[in-house]
């Protein structure tokens, strides 16, 4: 929706009627992904793709009907053997778009502004099972809107705030009252987030499972060495980015904000020690640092010597992770993402089996 912001927000600010088509599925090769938006207004006016072309003629003589009728509309496009250049798909995927008018009121106005503001927000939207439609818009602190029913928008309001801490996109299924495991009511999530950061310095077996385990929970996960034998692509293929280059160096051109994920693996104090000085002093989500205990003693010995203060070096999460007998690497993986989650949301840690009350509070993400 970024793309196409400023003409929304002219035609919102102006009162002119607009339909909005939103991708909200793909199966198979697809030329957009969710999330993608064309915008059609009453005047004629399109801006946007849905699909780069295949589709957009059908696209917007629905918006045409959706803006006269009032209703949402739900349609899929996919390719066939008597139309694969008119509605279809020549690429022979399938999309499901959904066209829905915009009213006086509308959720869209307030994420919007957010946008302009690069507040991070997500729009959650039915788009199956009644009502089709019906919105939330979710913030880190606040929620606004309803699907048509308060357990339906407590699970999805969680959902999409978990999406929106990791800036993904997608489609969630649920029960007519929110419940789990049950696929009557999809929910489509578009987070308007980019992905967190995840920096993992130390090309080692370690670093390979965190880079593994990041890009499970949806983060950009760059992986930093100064070894050229080590940092290489064909040893973390997964990771979006292998740099070669000092840690330090490295992070000191690389920006950071609250939602940004630090993983020192290298255990070696002539990286760890400039890097972690240069860490602890910028914003971030979580920094951790892998070493025994006494690999732990003497980092900070060295941190303190160079003047790193109580409160700095509180920031640190070492030795690494949360205490679940990990040994190999990916155990080690499994227990550093651990730490990570409960550090972003506040969690005890503890066996659910022992706790009691709601096992998601309803709270902004918590970071270190």
């Amino acid at each position: 929706m970024r793309e196409v912001l400023d003409q929304l927000k002219a035609w919102h600010d102006s009162d002119t009627a607009y339909a909005v088509a939103t991708v909200v599925g793909i199966r198979g090769s697809a030329p957009r992904q969710p999330g993608a938006v064309m915008a059609v207004s009453a005047d004629g006016e399109v801006v946007g793709s849905v699909s780069g072309g295949c589709v957009e003629g059908a696209v917007y003589e629905v918006a045409q009907s959706v803006l006269a009728s009032g209703e949402p509309v739900l349609e899929t496009y996919g390719i066939s053997d008597d139309e694969a250049f008119a509605v279809g798909l020549t690429c022979g995927g399938i999309l499901d778009v959904l066209v829905q008018p915009v009213r006086g009121g509308s959720l869209l106005g307030p994420v919007m502004d957010s946008l302009g503001r690069d507040e991070p927000v997500a729009l959650a939207t039915v788009v199956d099972g009644a009502p089709l439609g019906r919105q939330v818009a979710v913030w880190a602190d606040r929620a606004e809107g309803s699907l048509g029913n308060e357990g339906l928008d407590v699970a999805v309001t969680d959902d999409a705030r978990g999406m929106l801490a990791q800036g993904q996109t997608g489609t969630r299924h649920y029960g007519p009252r929110g419940e789990r495991r049950v696929d009557e009511v999809a929910v489509f999530v578009q987070a308007f987030n980019p992905p967190p950061r995840m920096l993992v310095f130390g090309a080692i077996d370690f670093a390979g499972a965190m880079a593994r385990v990041g890009v499970f929970l949806g983060y950009h996960v760059t992986v930093c060495d100064a070894r050229p034998v080590f940092a290489t692509r064909k040893r973390f293929p997964e990771a979006h980015e292998v740099v070669c280059e000092w840690p330090h160096k490295f992070l000191e051109r690389t920006p950071t904000d609250e939602r940004t994920v630090i993983a020192v693996l290298t255990h070696d104090p002539k990286f760890d020690v400039p890097l972690l000085e240069l860490a602890l002093r910028r914003p971030a989500a979580y920094i951790g640092a892998m070493g025994s205990r006494r690999t732990h003693d003497d980092r900070l010995r060295r941190l303190r010597e160079i003047g790193m203060t109580d409160a700095e070096i509180a920031r640190l999460s070492s030795p690494v992770g949360l205490d679940i007998g990990a040994r190999t690497p990916e155990e080690t993986a499994v227990s550093i993402a651990a730490e990570i989650i409960q550090r972003r949301w506040g969690g005890s840690g503890q066996p659910l089996s022992e706790t009691s009350g709601r096992i998601h509070e309803d709270r902004a993400a918590v970071h270190g």
